[in-house]
């Protein structure tokens, strides 16, 4: 990445904001919304609105880099969909006051955000959001398009399955698994006997 290359990110709410500052934090000088709620001129914390989902193909050319920073998870997907079958690069963000251990593996279009530490061995799929203050521990796996919010914390060994959302403040002991779809309630404790189906 150069200073002067263009980062779009898809969706321009809370997350999406808090991905332009860990964006801007790492170097990224040239940021562009795209949103729904796209008014012509509009701008949001001083980074142009450059139109709404339905532009992409005008918008997206190949190898563009761009990150869908939307916290619904089916929207999301959908829209990595799109941004792939347009070639774009999708780019993941790890704010620089995060940890991610050389070891982890880290698919594309993921945001990582401040505080968050992701450990030896974790895998983090294509999609997902690790948001302020979560821990994914050692060994730890969530599937693509997983988000765990606020303060989520995971033991070592856990699985979060594709598209599942661990809202603020839950906690996951060893090697608890967590199933495809589910959404966990905001401060939830997952006891490492639990499959939850």
């Amino acid at each position: 990445m150069n200073t002067q290359d263009i980062l779009y990110i898809v969706g321009a709410g809370g997350h999406g904001r808090a991905v332009a500052e860990a964006a801007l934090e790492n170097g990224w000088e040239n940021i562009r919304f795209i949103d729904d709620s796209y008014q012509d001129g509009k701008q949001v914390d001083g980074w142009p609105v450059v139109g709404s989902t339905s532009h992409l193909p005008e918008l997206i050319q190949p190898n563009d880099c761009a990150i869908v920073a939307i916290g619904n998870q089916h929207t999301r997907a959908a829209l990595v969909q799109r941004l792939s079958e347009l070639q774009a690069s999708l780019t993941t963000i790890i704010h620089p006051r995060a940890y991610v251990s050389p070891s982890a593996r880290l698919g594309s279009g993921v945001a990582i955000m401040a505080g968050a530490i992701v450990g030896a061995h974790a895998q983090v799929g294509q999609g997902c959001i690790v948001n302020a203050n979560a821990t994914v521990d050692h060994d730890a796996i969530l599937h693509d398009f997983a988000h765990l919010g606020v303060g989520t914390q995971l033991a070592g060994g856990v699985i979060i399955e594709t598209m599942a959302w661990l809202q603020a403040g839950c906690a996951a002991g060893y090697h608890v698994v967590v199933k495809e779809g589910r959404v966990i309630p905001p401060g939830t404790a997952l006891l490492p006997v639990e499959a939850l189906e």
